[in-house]
C-alpha cells in the first residue's frame, strides 16, 4: 500500500513539474523554473524512498533541497519587485 501511495505521489509531483515548466515557457519567469525543478527533485526523492528499505539521511536531504529551492525562488522573486 505504501508503494502505491508513493507511486501516486511521484506521478503528482511530475505533473506539477510539467505544469510549472509550461508556465515557464509562456512567461519566462525564473520562479516557475525553480518550482518545476523542485517538484522534479521531490519526485526523485519519493521514488528513491519507495525503492529502498532504509530511510537514509541523503534521501531526506533531497526533500530539504527542494524546499530550500522553493524558498530561495520566492525570496528572489520578491527582491526584484
Amino acid at each position: 500500500m505504501v508503494q502505491l501511495i508513493s507511486g501516486v505521489l511521484v506521478g503528482g509531483y511530475l505533473v506539477a513539474a510539467l505544469f510549472f515548466l509550461r508556465f515557464r515557457r509562456e512567461t519566462g519567469d525564473r520562479l516557475f523554473l525553480a518550482f518545476s525543478v523542485a517538484f522534479a527533485i521531490l519526485a526523485v526523492q519519493r521514488m528513491a524512498l519507495a525503492l529502498t528499505t532504509r530511510s537514509e539521511t541523503l534521501i531526506y536531504g533531497l526533500r530539504l533541497l527542494a524546499f530550500v529551492l522553493i524558498l530561495a525562488a520566492i525570496i528572489d522573486k520578491n527582491r526584484k519587485a
